[in-house]
């Protein structure tokens, strides 16, 4: 079978997508691209989503921070921006995501957007609501533990 000629074949765009989670939580690549599939769907309906083609080519993930890339159609760069931003949680787990940029080819996607993710968090105790209790920190970002859960907390917030 021949290839199609360049002018045939389909264009595609590239976005560099940031995550941000609990600390504890894990974060799937199958659980996140249907995450991305389902809100497509929900978004733009079925046929809208098949034209965008929301693939995820690049997913990493660890201690609450995460990077992705999502290929996605020449033309629907709006609707899969939209579709990303409808994603708040995956598997139950509630998901920050942003949309760092977007480019013409992976590696200039990589290169100019992944890698900033702030993967130096520390652990340590702080005075919370009148309490020590454990805290994740990532630059001037506290995930207070809690009974229930995690807090988000800023450093203001922790005396």
């Amino acid at each position: 079978m021949k290839h199609l000629p360049k002018h045939l074949r389909p264009r595609w765009r590239y976005l560099a997508i940031g995550i941000e989670t609990w600390p504890d939580t894990d974060l799937g690549r199958r659980a996140f691209q249907r995450a991305l599939w389902y809100a497509a769907g929900n978004l733009v309906g079925d046929a809208g989503s098949a034209d965008a083609d929301l693939t995820l080519l690049r997913f990493t993930h660890g201690d609450g921070v995460g990077e992705a890339v999502v290929r996605v159609r020449h033309g629907h760069v709006d609707e899969a921006r939209a579709a990303v931003a409808c994603v708040s949680d995956v598997d139950g787990d509630p998901v920050g995501i942003r949309v760092r940029g977007i480019s013409g080819t992976v590696r200039a996607c990589e290169e100019r957007y992944m890698g900033r993710a702030s993967a130096n968090s520390t652990q340590r105790d702080v005075a919370f609501e009148g309490a020590e209790r454990p805290a994740v920190v990532r630059e001037d970002a506290y995930d207070v533990r809690v009974e229930s859960g995690y807090v988000g907390a800023a450093a203001f917030d922790i005396e």
